[in-house]
């Protein structure tokens, strides 16, 4: 028996797709550059589609955005859930899923998010536009964390909201000097991120 998709199954398979053209069409063209019919192009829909998940294109990047800092929470609580301790064996696991997750994204795309802060910061218009849709991005990525770390049985040691805007500041960065400078970053800054976690002895 064939399975039929609910309106809001198909909303979502849309949403996916054009979240996958856009973080591919961005990390091509940048986010300056790249426009709304790219994106819709890339992704097999019109422009129209693209207005009913994302208000602007600026939204579109932030959902992208969420989208990967997910991804890296995911990784990180799959390594967590089967450990007993964090000892250097699961830093090295951590690290490396980190390290082969911004491989696959390439450094196009942490030097997205570097762009993106830059275009901000150059038009306090957007800035303006986006502040709320931001907020949420990482109100979202805040209660995402604490939930995985409780479900692993621990608890931040600074409050969330500072955690997650931390690692959306620091991140990209860490990328990009690992790749530009040929140094391994992501062991260390993971010990940081970890330090303020206190989990179960």
């Amino acid at each position: 028996m064939v399975e039929r998709w609910t309106r809001e199954r198909r909303l979502e398979h849309t949403r996916a797709l054009l979240l996958d053209a856009a973080e591919d069409v961005f990390a091509e063209k940048g986010f300056t550059s790249a426009t709304l019919d790219d994106i819709a192009h890339a992704a097999g829909y019109t422009k129209g589609a693209i207005y009913k998940h994302f208000a602007t294109k600026e939204e579109l990047f932030l959902a992208v955005s969420d989208r990967y800092w997910r991804r890296y929470f995911d990784n990180f609580a799959e390594v967590m859930s089967d450990a007993n301790r964090v000892g250097g064996r699961e830093l090295d696991e951590i690290a490396e899923r980190w390290r082969q997750l911004s491989i696959d994204r390439g450094a196009e795309h942490a030097a997205l998010g570097l762009e993106f802060t830059l275009y901000l910061v150059r038009n306090p218009e957007a800035r303006d536009r986006v502040a709320a849709k931001r907020s949420e991005v990482v109100d979202a990525l805040a209660t995402f964390i604490v939930e995985g770390i409780e479900a692993l049985g621990g608890s931040l040691l600074i409050p969330p909201l500072t955690f997650a805007r931390a690692l959306v500041a620091t991140s990209d960065s860490v990328v990009l000097g690992s790749q530009l400078d040929d140094v391994d970053l992501f062991r260390p800054v993971v010990e940081m991120y970890l330090s303020a976690i206190k989990l179960p002895d």
